[in-house]
């Protein structure tokens, strides 16, 4: 009994230190992931065959369009490429040949150099949701705003597991659309030192992220982001088979800043592209290598990455579909479609079409982090805070999001296999009919043997119905609101905040409100 109460003494003890340790403000980030594990393939080398056969058929036979864009018409045609009308039929072979200028990994550059992340190889970059015009709390669904735009930024920056800031974490309705990319990319330089992505929606919007770049970055010596590349961007393709312009005007802005530009068909099965898996890939496939193929045309050696936004239909109702085994399928396929490539790949994410944080949203969103992690997914998109089918940033969901992609870093590290790891000390000294949980070896690595939920409640019934019988998401609003009350902006050289914001003064004065 003496024992029992001593140990007893002792364990209080350590635990009232461990939640000390655990409650005290500090932002912990972790470092990139790279994988130690091996990707999953689930394509053999006569079935990629086939299916880069069939892409080139398409690129040369059906060609793909660029409608109003008569300087890309020139380009292809410069290039050797045959036009008709608006359609680019590309010669087998061709846009394979020029998308060998593109890098195979690049590193994005963040304004904390520490922040910097590699995208490419082995490494995997989480990046949060991007483009819901809608936002749901413990309050309800509503329109997005500049507020909730922001208050997603510093969680972001407060997520332990998220490498990088996304872009439009939500579409901010109550400013002008010709305006709010100002204040969006202001948020991303202001209020986290985390890497980004530039705006989209039209040309001069791309142009004036490159330019407040140049700003941010500045050396002090005018030189601005002097070759950097500061942002990456999403460049969705208008499947099936057509670039529309103001996308590739974006592209072309970007390519020839050296800023990075994702190519990715936006592909909902049986909508836009074929039912079937390999038709599916093989128009990916074709799409993406006419978009690599036409930033390499703008800017030899410009970063490209492999895109892939892959969905399903509901063929009853005709809603996207998320987390299915068809989209695992296609995510595996295309990231060895990439790799051949010797592209970066982006894909995956919380994909889920649930209208709540619920049972249904964790399956799909799980099925779908986890297929990303084994297809090879260099950077991943929505890995956080998506909801019905990308139409809802929820904050409860962002957080329950992100405290599950730490189940992808310690995934992706594999399993150790070192003497310590072995065990084999622990093993002589517990023996037969022993427990292991004072052994010399449990008591050097329990702190980091497994990982740690930050959100999941694992305490008895007792101690859970005492604190309020809290499901999940009430447990995910705790945690919002305490990482945003524990939040720090990070430190930002006073003459850079002032010129960012004189910049984007000047820009907003000299237009008037849009909102189409």
């Amino acid at each position: 009994m003496a024992d029992g109460t001593a140990t007893r003494g002792r364990r209080g003890g350590g635990g009232a230190a461990r939640r000390a340790e655990r409650t005290s403000t500090k932002v912990d980030q972790a470092g990139t992931i790279t994988r130690n594990i091996p990707n999953y393939e689930v394509l053999d080398e006569a079935a990629l065959t086939i299916i880069e056969t069939n892409a080139d058929i398409v690129l040369e036979e059906i060609g793909v369009a660029f409608p109003e864009n008569e300087a890309a018409l020139e380009l292809w045609r410069a290039a050797g490429a045959e036009i008709r009308g608006d359609r680019v039929h590309i010669p087998k072979g061709l846009a394979r040949e020029l998308c060998k200028t593109a890098p195979e990994s690049f590193t994005q550059v963040a304004r904390n150099p520490a922040r910097n992340v590699t995208i490419g190889g082995r490494d995997l970059v989480l990046a949060p949701v991007y483009g819901p015009p809608f936002v749901r709390d413990a309050e309800g669904r509503r329109y997005a705003t500049m507020a909730d735009f922001e208050k997603f930024v510093k969680l972001g920056h407060m997520s332990k597991w998220l490498h990088h800031s996304g872009g439009t974490v939500c579409e901010p309705t109550d400013v002008a659309v010709n305006k709010r990319h100002y204040d969006m990319l202001l948020a991303h330089m202001t209020l986290t030192d985390k890497p980004f992505m530039g705006s989209v929606t039209e040309p001069s919007r791309a142009q004036d992220s490159v330019e407040m770049c140049d700003i941010l970055f500045d050396d002090g010596d005018g030189t601005g982001l002097n070759g950097r590349t500061a942002m990456i961007s999403l460049i969705n393709i208008n499947s099936p088979l057509t670039f529309d312009s103001i996308m590739m005007g974006a592209l072309e802005v970007y390519a020839r800043a050296n800023q990075a530009c994702i190519i990715s068909p936006f592909i909902v099965g049986g909508a836009m592209a074929p039912v079937s898996v390999m038709g599916t890939l093989t128009q990916v496939m074709a799409e993406v290598m006419a978009g690599v193929a036409y930033s390499q045309l703008v800017k030899p050696g410009a970063p490209a990455v492999f895109g892939a936004f892959v969905t399903s239909i509901d063929m009853n109702s005709g809603a996207p579909t998320f987390g299915t085994p068809e989209a695992a399928q296609i995510t595996y396929g295309a990231g060895q479609l990439a790799r051949r490539l010797n592209l970066p790949f982006r894909s995956a994410g919380s994909f889920n079409g649930s209208k709540l944080p619920d049972a249904q949203a964790a399956y799909e969103t799980a099925n779908s982090l986890n297929a990303g992690l084994l297809a090879g997914v260099n950077f991943m998109l929505h890995s956080c805070g998506w909801l019905e089918g990308g139409l809802v940033a929820d904050f409860e969901k962002f957080v329950m999001d992100a405290d599950q992609l730490g189940i992808l870093h310690k995934m992706a590290k594999g399993i150790a296999v070192d003497p310590e790891s072995q065990a084999m000390d622990a093993l002589r000294e517990v023996g037969p009919g022993g427990h292991f949980l004072g052994c010399a070896h449990t008591q050097a690595n329990f702190k980091t043997a497994f990982w740690k939920s930050d959100l999941l409640d694992y305490k008895p019934f007792e101690t859970w119905a005492d604190e309020g019988s809290r499901d999940t998401r009430a447990l995910a609003a705790a945690r919002v609101d305490k990482l945003l009350g524990d939040y720090v902006e990070p430190v930002l050289d006073p003459a850079k905040r002032a010129a960012l914001l004189e910049y984007v003064a000047q820009k907003k004065a000299s237009m008037p409100d849009a909102f189409m």
